[in-house]
């Protein structure tokens, strides 16, 4: 393998793992008030700061490009423009990650919102200990296409990059113990220290994965 396996000690220190900056800024669409309100109660108790509430998809697309926030929550079903055309507006321009609401959890549906660039989704009814995680995920997945695009121009070399550093991460999860975040920032930096692209270091860890499989199969 051309870059050394992680050791536990890269994963962060669980006291601090769900503290937010305290410049994390965060604009909410939601038709429903009282669901609106009840997700700002949440989200400033545990230190985020709201600056946008909107009640339908398009006055969430001009808050946030108003704002500039640190991430958009965006409910799937919404008058004028629903949550799946708002978070495409919002990844379209780069503006900030989306966490997506919805009250399905089908397939189909969380994959539209992905497609449309969503970086993480929340099922409702859903409680504070939810609420944060997937912040964290969408946040976190937000950081890591922005320094994917630094580093690779060409949209399609992108995307696949995209899923290599994904499988290498969940080998570094499985392997290791470390947790999504972790696994992103040790690829990363792994990349820097050897000179190495991300693709690079993600195709060592899958190939370095798959050649202990098949020792072990032998």
């Amino acid at each position: 393998m051309t870059a050394e396996s992680p050791q536990p000690v890269d994963a962060p220190d669980d006291d601090k793992s769900h503290v937010p900056p305290l410049t994390t800024r965060v604009v909410i669409a939601e038709d429903e008030a009282l669901i609106r309100l009840d997700l700002k109660e949440m989200l400033e108790e545990e230190g985020y700061t709201v600056v946008g509430e909107a009640g339908d998809g398009e006055q969430a697309v001009e808050l946030a490009r108003e704002h500039k926030p640190d991430l958009v929550i965006l409910d799937v079903k919404m008058p004028k423009l629903d949550g799946i055309s708002a978070a495409e507006k919002i990844a379209e321009e780069s503006i900030a990650p989306v966490l997506m609401l919805t009250a399905f959890s089908q397939r189909d549906l969380v994959e539209r919102a992905r497609d449309a660039g969503a970086m993480a989704y929340l099922v409702k009814p859903f409680s504070k200990s939810d609420v944060v995680p997937a912040i964290e995920m969408a946040v976190s997945r937000f950081t890591e296409l922005k320094q994917l695009e630094k580093e690779v121009a060409d949209l399609t070399q992108r995307l696949e990059t995209r899923k290599l550093v994904d499988r290498a991460k969940s080998v570094l999860q499985t392997e290791y113990g470390l947790t999504e975040p972790a696994a992103f920032r040790w690829i990363q930096k792994t990349s820097m220290d050897r000179r190495l692209s991300m693709q690079q270091v993600a195709e060592a860890v899958i190939a370095d994965n798959e050649e202990k499989k098949a020792a072990k199969k032998s």
